[in-house]
């Protein structure tokens, strides 16, 4: 059976129901892939969200190699431009080798999950990471955004 990998957008949900979908799907590791892991909502800035992640007993790495550079955030916010933006996203994440090969390290042993902040995958990057994470892995890795 082969492996799924999980990513999640906490926008709209406080702590507790994004706890609540992470166990509903057996999730035991969070791969954080937001360059700068601050949010001005409660607990999904990087300390405090691990902190609550341990609590119940959910890895959580932070892995900024994966997460979208300042330069593209700005073009992205000025111009509105998704393709351009997932195009030179996918173009920076080929230069990322190293942080692919990290994040599947987890993959392969746990059940993961991206997060970033955007609810929906089609306006967010970790759907391109999620592609990245699944060539590299070659054997049919599944893809599931809750």
């Amino acid at each position: 059976m082969p492996k799924e990998l999980f990513t999640v957008g906490y926008e709209g949900l406080d702590i507790d129901s994004f706890i609540a979908v992470l166990k509903n799907n057996f999730i035991n590791c969070v791969l954080d892939v937001r360059q700068v892991p601050l949010s001005h909502k409660p607990y999904f800035s990087k300390s405090r969200l691990e902190e609550k992640l341990a609590q119940k007993d959910i890895m959580y790495v932070h892995l900024k190699e994966l997460g979208s550079p300042k330069s593209l955030r700005e073009s992205l916010k000025s111009t509105g431009d998704y393709s351009t933006f997932f195009e030179k996203m996918d173009e920076y994440l080929e230069t990322q080798n190293q942080a692919i090969e990290q994040a599947y390290t987890y993959i392969k042993d746990k059940t993961c999950c991206l997060l970033c902040f955007e609810h929906l995958s089609d306006d967010c990057h970790r759907k391109i990471v999620a592609r990245k994470i699944k060539e590299r892995d070659g054997n049919g890795l599944q893809i599931s955004h809750i």
